[in-house]
């Protein structure tokens, strides 16, 4: 899925996303690796892979994302490329993907998996964090009792799965999983209207065609719908739920 995304919002409002995904490093065995950074972004999560002696490269699909990352850090190698269409050949020790892979349609999940692997020498490392089952299951669920109120279908846009479904995904194309976690993370959003604005950001391909008036009376109705699960102490919350999953090519 191909999203324009405003690198420079999104790296102000949503820095929680490669805050978080620091702790997948400490999943990397070895020093002084040659890294892909799938998916990243505005190179945040890339900068602290560098600040820790590997090599690193970084690539994205959104244009607008990758020269930001480059303005950001010109020290670094980033460029546009797509996980469906990688041609890197045994190039690299370690793969790193924060928040990315719940973006490729399933039908395309294992396309995308082996395209990885393909990138990685043998022993290669796959490290990755994405949505997993029951991955912001309130938000959704609440969006698509909207749309239905209005006569609309809701379409959901990503895939979330189990850490089995995953693992036999990753061992059918030839990795051996290593280390798999499903867990929940309620994660604060900014402002007052920190939910709506959430949607706004990550919720964009259902709302395609939408006038906007109806597309903000959806997401202000889901807000305050979801007001009580997800509203605490003056902070709105996303009810994430993470799958993050270590990898190895045999």
């Amino acid at each position: 899925m191909n999203i324009d995304w405003d690198a420079k919002s999104y790296s102000e409002h949503f820095s929680f996303v490669p805050q978080y995904g620091r702790d997948l490093i400490e999943l990397l065995d070895g020093k002084k690796l040659k890294i892909l950074d799938l998916g990243c972004g505005g190179g945040n999560l890339t900068k602290e892979i560098c600040d820790r002696g590997h090599e690193v490269t970084g690539i994205d699909l959104s244009q607008n994302q990758i020269e930001f990352a480059k303005k950001c850090y010109p020290e670094i190698k980033f460029f546009v490329s797509d996980a469906l269409a990688l041609d890197f050949d045994q190039e690299f020790d370690a793969v790193i993907s924060n928040a990315v892979l719940h973006w490729i349609d399933e039908r395309n999940q294992p396309l995308a998996a082996k395209n990885v692997l393909n990138c990685l020498k043998k022993g290669g490392q796959f490290v990755f964090e994405m949505g997993g089952a029951g991955n912001n299951a309130l938000i959704h669920g609440e969006l698509e009792r909207q749309f239905a109120k209005r006569g609309l279908k809701y379409e959901m846009a990503f895939f979330f799965p189990s850490v089995g479904q995953y693992s036999s995904l990753l061992e059918g194309v030839g990795f051996k999983v290593v280390y798999a976690l499903l867990f929940d993370r309620p994660t604060p959003l900014e402002g007052e209207n920190g939910l709506k604005d959430w949607m706004d950001t990550f919720v964009k391909a259902p709302f395609y065609g939408l006038d906007k008036s109806i597309s903000d009376d959806i997401k202000l109705c889901a807000q305050t719908a979801l007001k009580d699960k997800l509203y605490r102490n003056g902070v709105w919350y996303a009810d994430y739920v993470r799958l993050r999953m270590k990898a190895v090519k045999f």
